[in-house]
Protein backbone atom coordinates (compact mmCIF):
# COMPACT_ATOMS: atom_id res chain seq x y z
CA UNK A 1 0.00 0.00 0.00
CA UNK A 2 1.67 3.12 -1.26
CA UNK A 3 0.70 5.73 1.95
CA UNK A 4 2.29 3.07 4.10
CA UNK A 5 5.61 3.54 2.62
CA UNK A 6 7.70 5.84 4.11
CA UNK A 7 8.69 6.92 0.19
CA UNK A 8 5.62 7.85 -0.48
CA UNK A 9 5.28 9.97 2.51
CA UNK A 10 8.16 12.31 1.62
CA UNK A 11 7.03 12.12 -1.73
CA UNK A 12 3.58 13.73 -0.63
CA UNK A 13 5.19 16.11 1.47
CA UNK A 14 7.21 17.54 -1.64
CA UNK A 15 4.61 17.93 -3.52
CA UNK A 16 2.18 20.40 -1.00
CA UNK A 17 5.37 21.95 -0.25
CA UNK A 18 4.94 24.93 -2.09
CA UNK A 19 1.12 25.45 -1.72
CA UNK A 20 1.97 25.31 2.20
CA UNK A 21 5.47 26.73 2.24
CA UNK A 22 4.66 28.88 5.19
CA UNK A 23 3.39 26.38 7.42
CA UNK A 24 5.86 23.65 6.33
CA UNK A 25 8.41 26.16 7.36
CA UNK A 26 6.48 27.07 10.94
CA UNK A 27 6.84 23.25 11.35
CA UNK A 28 10.60 22.88 10.34
CA UNK A 29 11.35 25.67 12.37
CA UNK A 30 9.91 24.02 15.68
CA UNK A 31 12.04 21.37 14.75
CA UNK A 32 15.27 23.04 15.05
CA UNK A 33 14.24 24.77 17.51
CA UNK A 34 13.62 21.96 19.80
CA UNK A 35 16.58 20.03 18.85
CA UNK A 36 18.85 22.89 19.73
CA UNK A 37 17.95 22.40 23.24
CA UNK A 38 20.48 19.87 23.61
CA UNK A 39 23.06 22.50 21.71
CA UNK A 40 23.20 24.95 18.87
CA UNK A 41 26.09 23.69 17.03
CA UNK A 42 24.91 20.88 14.58
CA UNK A 43 28.01 18.93 13.95
CA UNK A 44 27.82 18.19 17.65
CA UNK A 45 24.23 17.43 17.71
CA UNK A 46 22.91 14.91 15.26
CA UNK A 47 19.65 16.04 15.91
CA UNK A 48 20.12 19.03 15.11
CA UNK A 49 21.81 18.89 12.47
CA UNK A 50 19.36 16.42 10.77
CA UNK A 51 16.15 19.00 11.52
CA UNK A 52 18.77 21.95 9.56
CA UNK A 53 19.77 19.58 6.44
CA UNK A 54 16.01 18.86 6.23
CA UNK A 55 15.28 21.98 6.06
CA UNK A 56 17.68 23.14 3.72
CA UNK A 57 16.49 20.52 1.68
CA UNK A 58 12.99 22.35 1.86
CA UNK A 59 14.38 25.64 0.76
CA UNK A 60 14.03 27.36 4.20
CA UNK A 61 15.66 30.32 4.27
CA UNK A 62 19.22 30.63 6.25
CA UNK A 63 17.94 33.41 8.45
CA UNK A 64 14.97 31.24 9.45
CA UNK A 65 17.31 28.68 10.16
CA UNK A 66 19.52 30.61 12.57
CA UNK A 67 16.50 32.07 14.50
CA UNK A 68 15.07 28.65 15.22
CA UNK A 69 18.55 27.48 16.66
CA UNK A 70 18.50 31.01 18.60
CA UNK A 71 15.41 30.31 20.05
CA UNK A 72 16.21 27.06 21.04
CA UNK A 73 19.68 27.79 23.13
CA UNK A 74 17.43 30.65 24.67
CA UNK A 75 19.30 33.65 22.56
CA UNK A 76 15.86 34.80 21.33
CA UNK A 77 12.59 34.82 23.00
CA UNK A 78 9.30 33.93 21.61
CA UNK A 79 6.32 31.54 22.80
CA UNK A 80 7.31 28.29 24.43
CA UNK A 81 6.83 25.43 22.59
CA UNK A 82 7.03 22.07 23.57
CA UNK A 83 7.94 17.93 22.12
CA UNK A 84 4.77 15.80 22.59
CA UNK A 85 4.27 12.18 22.18
CA UNK A 86 1.16 9.96 21.62
CA UNK A 87 0.76 7.13 21.04
CA UNK A 88 -1.79 5.25 19.44
CA UNK A 89 -3.68 2.30 17.66
CA UNK A 90 -5.37 2.06 14.74
CA UNK A 91 -7.44 0.10 12.50
CA UNK A 92 -6.82 -3.57 12.79
CA UNK A 93 -4.59 -3.11 16.15
CA UNK A 94 -1.98 -0.79 13.59
CA UNK A 95 0.27 1.05 16.04
CA UNK A 96 1.26 4.51 15.69
CA UNK A 97 3.52 7.05 17.16
CA UNK A 98 3.27 10.39 17.33
CA UNK A 99 5.66 13.45 17.50
CA UNK A 100 3.67 16.89 18.38
CA UNK A 101 5.72 20.02 18.41
CA UNK A 102 3.42 22.80 19.74
CA UNK A 103 2.61 25.69 21.48
CA UNK A 104 -1.08 23.80 23.01
CA UNK A 105 -0.92 20.86 24.63
CA UNK A 106 -4.31 21.06 24.93
CA UNK A 107 -5.25 21.45 21.43
CA UNK A 108 -3.09 18.66 19.76
CA UNK A 109 -3.89 16.07 22.51
CA UNK A 110 -8.12 16.82 21.45
CA UNK A 111 -7.08 16.83 17.66
CA UNK A 112 -5.13 14.03 17.53
CA UNK A 113 -7.37 12.02 19.67
CA UNK A 114 -10.25 12.90 17.48
CA UNK A 115 -8.17 12.11 14.40
CA UNK A 116 -8.17 8.21 15.65
CA UNK A 117 -11.49 8.29 17.22
CA UNK A 118 -13.40 9.18 14.15
CA UNK A 119 -11.18 5.93 11.94
CA UNK A 120 -11.76 3.81 14.38
CA UNK A 121 -8.73 3.92 16.68
CA UNK A 122 -7.98 5.20 20.11
CA UNK A 123 -4.85 6.07 22.02
CA UNK A 124 -3.15 2.93 23.59
CA UNK A 125 0.03 1.92 24.85
CA UNK A 126 2.60 1.11 21.88
CA UNK A 127 5.95 2.49 22.19
CA UNK A 128 7.39 -0.83 23.52
CA UNK A 129 7.55 -2.49 20.14
CA UNK A 130 9.31 0.72 18.91
CA UNK A 131 13.09 1.62 19.06
CA UNK A 132 14.78 4.85 17.87
CA UNK A 133 17.34 4.32 15.05
CA UNK A 134 18.71 6.46 12.35
CA UNK A 135 16.81 6.06 9.14
CA UNK A 136 18.42 7.34 5.83
CA UNK A 137 16.89 7.36 2.49
CA UNK A 138 18.44 7.54 -1.21
CA UNK A 139 16.55 7.19 -4.37
CA UNK A 140 16.92 4.66 -7.02
CA UNK A 141 17.27 7.16 -9.36
CA UNK A 142 20.33 8.62 -7.72
CA UNK A 143 21.97 5.44 -7.33
CA UNK A 144 21.43 4.54 -10.81
CA UNK A 145 22.66 7.94 -12.13
CA UNK A 146 25.57 8.12 -10.15
CA UNK A 147 26.22 3.76 -11.96
CA UNK A 148 26.46 2.95 -7.94
CA UNK A 149 26.76 -1.09 -7.60
CA UNK A 150 23.74 -1.36 -5.12
CA UNK A 151 25.42 -5.23 -3.91
CA UNK A 152 29.13 -3.08 -3.50
CA UNK A 153 27.89 -0.12 -1.69
CA UNK A 154 25.59 -2.83 1.20
CA UNK A 155 29.22 -4.03 1.91
CA UNK A 156 30.87 -0.58 2.14
CA UNK A 157 28.06 0.37 4.29
CA UNK A 158 27.97 -2.61 6.68
CA UNK A 159 31.56 -1.23 7.42
CA UNK A 160 30.65 2.48 8.02
CA UNK A 161 28.30 1.34 10.32
CA UNK A 162 24.51 0.52 8.80
CA UNK A 163 22.89 -2.19 10.57
CA UNK A 164 20.28 -3.50 7.36
CA UNK A 165 19.30 -2.05 4.68
CA UNK A 166 15.56 -2.32 2.78
CA UNK A 167 15.10 -2.05 -1.00
CA UNK A 168 12.06 -0.27 -2.58
CA UNK A 169 11.53 0.71 -6.20
CA UNK A 170 11.70 4.24 -5.24
CA UNK A 171 15.25 3.64 -3.56
CA UNK A 172 16.80 1.85 -0.83
CA UNK A 173 16.44 3.36 3.46
CA UNK A 174 19.28 2.58 5.32
CA UNK A 175 18.93 2.22 9.28
CA UNK A 176 21.44 2.70 11.48
CA UNK A 177 22.30 2.84 15.43
CA UNK A 178 21.84 7.01 16.47
CA UNK A 179 25.45 7.42 16.61
CA UNK A 180 26.27 5.66 13.50
CA UNK A 181 23.62 7.89 11.49
CA UNK A 182 25.95 10.87 10.83
CA UNK A 183 28.93 8.62 10.07
CA UNK A 184 26.89 6.79 7.22
CA UNK A 185 25.49 9.52 5.75
CA UNK A 186 29.17 11.55 5.66
CA UNK A 187 29.98 8.25 3.57
CA UNK A 188 27.43 8.35 1.76
CA UNK A 189 28.27 11.77 0.73
CA UNK A 190 31.97 10.88 0.03
CA UNK A 191 30.05 8.64 -2.45
CA UNK A 192 28.63 11.56 -4.28
CA UNK A 193 25.45 10.36 -3.53
CA UNK A 194 22.53 12.95 -2.59
CA UNK A 195 20.68 12.11 0.04
CA UNK A 196 17.43 12.35 0.48
CA UNK A 197 16.59 12.34 4.48
CA UNK A 198 18.54 11.43 7.07
CA UNK A 199 16.87 11.62 10.52
CA UNK A 200 16.32 9.74 14.22
CA UNK A 201 13.40 8.07 14.06
CA UNK A 202 10.86 5.36 15.56
CA UNK A 203 11.15 2.17 13.81
CA UNK A 204 9.13 -1.20 15.01
CA UNK A 205 10.06 -4.04 15.83
CA UNK A 206 7.52 -6.35 14.63
CA UNK A 207 5.48 -4.98 11.41
CA UNK A 208 2.40 -5.08 10.50
CA UNK A 209 0.36 -6.02 7.15
CA UNK A 210 -3.15 -4.73 6.84
CA UNK A 211 -6.11 -6.31 5.46
CA UNK A 212 -7.62 -4.84 2.34
CA UNK A 213 -10.35 -3.36 3.98
CA UNK A 214 -9.04 -1.27 6.50
CA UNK A 215 -6.37 0.28 3.66
CA UNK A 216 -8.24 3.14 3.03
CA UNK A 217 -9.17 4.23 6.60
CA UNK A 218 -5.56 4.45 7.48
CA UNK A 219 -4.66 6.45 4.37
CA UNK A 220 -7.40 8.54 4.99
CA UNK A 221 -6.00 8.90 8.51
CA UNK A 222 -2.43 9.20 7.63
CA UNK A 223 -3.21 12.09 5.25
CA UNK A 224 -4.72 14.33 8.53
CA UNK A 225 -1.83 13.84 10.26
CA UNK A 226 0.54 14.98 7.74
CA UNK A 227 -1.61 17.93 7.14
CA UNK A 228 -2.04 18.73 11.69
CA UNK A 229 -0.14 22.13 11.48
CA UNK A 230 1.02 20.62 15.15
CA UNK A 231 2.13 16.73 14.09
CA UNK A 232 5.87 17.05 13.05
CA UNK A 233 6.27 13.34 12.23
CA UNK A 234 4.56 9.63 12.84
CA UNK A 235 5.79 6.41 12.99
CA UNK A 236 3.89 3.14 12.23
CA UNK A 237 4.15 -0.62 12.65
CA UNK A 238 2.27 -0.92 8.98
CA UNK A 239 4.05 -2.50 5.99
Amino acid sequence: MSGHSKWATTHRQKAVVDAKRGAIFTKLANVITIAARKGGDPEANPSLRAAVDRARSSSMPKDNIERAIKKGTGELGGDQVDELYYEAIGPANSQFVIKCITDNKNRSSSTIRHIFTKNNGAFGAVMWNFEQKGVIMVSMEEIKNKKIDLDELELELIDAGMDDLVKEEEGVTIYTKMENLLGVKSFLESKGLKVESAEIEYVAKDKLTLPDSDKGTVEKMMEELEDNEDVSDYYTNII
